[in-house]
């Protein structure tokens, strides 16, 4: 499936009241969520510690 076959599902998957930023947001957040399990396929990812750390400091 292409990036535009992705958006394009995602957009007709919304209500049909749903606004733009509504949208956006969600296209967003779903583009967070593969970015995220990418990270995490090919390793890279830290301990809540360490992320408690770099918080910190």
């Amino acid at each position: 499936m292409t990036d535009k076959e992705k958006v394009k599902e995602r957009v007709d998957a919304q209500p049909d009241d749903a606004s733009y930023d509504e949208i956006v947001r969600d296209l967003a957040f779903d583009r967070m969520v593969e970015r995220g399990l990418a990270d995490v396929r090919q390793g890279r990812t830290i301990s809540n510690e360490e992320m408690g750390h770099r918080i910190a400091t």
